[in-house]
């Protein structure tokens, strides 16, 4: 039986490691593309590193990513790898437009040229909604992107369909809503207000300060996403979903249960910082994932109380 093989973009990131993991757990070989760096980190896949075959390559760089998959002739690429803080974003705009847009473009080339047979998924953004035109969000909502990284975003899921359309490419777009972890990076503000309410009751830290409290989103666990991302892969026919809890809830919402769950009451230590909100904020992310549900069979399972005092809980093991 021929093992089956996978590369990822963006595998020391908090899903292409939680996506090694499954993939591995599914007999996959996985080969991780890595960008050469002196400032690489490998703590996410640490503990599986040894059972990966790291190369180096760059979305910004046509000709590593046609050498790549030449080399390794994988049968599924996951596209993972971006410049994926909205914040960084704005100030970061032509970067962001670089590696989060144009490098899906190369990418999708450079399969299109090597091996048109291989298998692509493209980590589309809830995002992209920005300012909803419907509430909740599906595969057919309108788009209206508030940040350059939406917007960066939006171009990567229209190129994937484009390539699918025009090239015959098994091609799939995952609209995947909020998901989070403890090995969500430290600048999101999940990871920050889960850190914070552990290092304010061990007594390093007095207070957290944050931006707008009022937002809402649809988060989910990490882990539940990966499987969805697989999944889409594995049908007889290309397409694009959304993956979301369907449930919302406020940035506030997330820092009651999370200083709840370390015994502190939030008011006594948040504060409301003005340098902290985005020029264009996006008020209200809900996904209808029904369509994920039906055709691939997915749901997430994990419920947003279960995913604060997951994050909660290994922050207070480590502060």
């Amino acid at each position: 039986m021929t093992t089956k093989r996978a590369l990822i973009t963006g595998i020391t990131g908090q899903d292409g490691s939680y996506l090694a993991e499954f993939l591995l757990e599914q007999g996959y070989e996985v080969i991780g593309m890595i960008r050469r760096s002196s400032t690489v980190n490998f703590e996410r896949i640490e503990h599986i590193q040894e059972r990966l075959i790291l190369v180096s390559g760059d979305l910004m760089d046509q000709v590593s990513l046609i050498n790549l998959i030449d080399e390794y002739r994988p049968g599924e690429v996951y596209n993972l790898a971006a410049q994926s803080f909205v914040p960084a974003s704005w100030g970061q705009p032509v970067f962001t437009g670089e590696v989060t847009a144009l490098g899906v473009t190369r990418l999708l080339d450079a399969v299109r040229l090597v091996d048109p047979d291989i298998r692509f998924y493209q980590a589309s953004s809830s995002e992209m909604f920005g300012k909803v035109r419907e509430v909740p969000q599906n595969e057919l909502t309108p788009f209206y992107p508030r940040s350059p990284y939406g917007v960066a975003k939006v171009y990567g899921h229209w190129i994937t369909v484009n390539y699918r359309e025009s090239y015959n490419l098994y091609a799939c777009s995952g609209i995947c809503f909020n998901h989070e972890s403890p090995r969500r990076g430290l600048e999101f503000s999940t990871r920050k207000i889960a850190r914070a309410a552990a290092q304010i009751k061990h007594g390093r830290a007095q207070e957290l300060r944050l931006g707008t409290l009022d937002s809402q989103r649809d988060w989910g666990y990490a882990p539940d996403y990966v499987r969805g991302m697989w999944l889409m892969l594995q049908q007889d026919s290309p397409d694009d979903y959304v993956l979301a809890t369907g449930r919302t809830h406020t940035v506030q919402r997330f820092v009651e249960l999370a200083f709840e769950a370390v015994g502190l009451n939030w008011q006594d230590y948040v504060v409301q910082d003005p340098r902290l909100i985005r020029p264009a904020d996006v008020d209200l992310l809900v996904g209808d994932s029904s369509k994920a549900r039906t055709r691939l069979g997915w749901e997430a399972t994990t419920s947003f109380e279960t995913l604060v005092g997951i994050m909660v809980a290994a922050e207070l093991a480590t502060a």
